[in-house]
């Protein structure tokens, strides 16, 4: 098991930019796929971007293309998320997480075990 936190989020007014951490701890990531969703209020969890950790490749959420930029250290165990271009509806609470599997590429979030507690981002118009 992966234990998350998640950082960076907070308040940014619309077209500003906002960079999230996600720290994973309790083993070295190698081969594993790990995740951004994000949930707003009254909505189901979706898919934002993820990565395979051994080689960098990336997948974006169409909503989100062009405008966020997924990455990882491996030196830190930690992925990041770089949102710029920033709109309201980009507003919800931020997770990252690790996928089941190391062969997946998934987008959905019943596919992804360890989870971290969120970060609330809220972009104002």
């Amino acid at each position: 098991q992966v234990q998350l936190v998640e950082s960076g989020g907070g308040l940014v007014q619309t077209g500003g930019s906002l960079r999230l951490s996600c720290a994973a701890s309790g083993r070295t990531l190698s081969g594993d796929v790990m995740g951004w969703f994000r949930q707003a209020p009254g909505k189901e969890r979706e898919f934002v971007a993820n990565i395979r950790w051994s080689c960098g490749s990336a997948y974006y959420a169409d909503s989100v293309k062009g405008r966020f930029t997924i990455s990882r250290d491996n030196t830190k165990n930690t992925m990041y998320l770089q949102m710029n271009s920033l709109k309201p509806e980009d507003t919800a609470v931020y997770y990252c997480a690790r996928d089941r599997t190391t062969w997946g590429f998934h987008l959905n979030p019943n596919e992804y075990d360890d989870w971290g507690q969120g970060t609330q981002v809220t972009v104002s118009s």
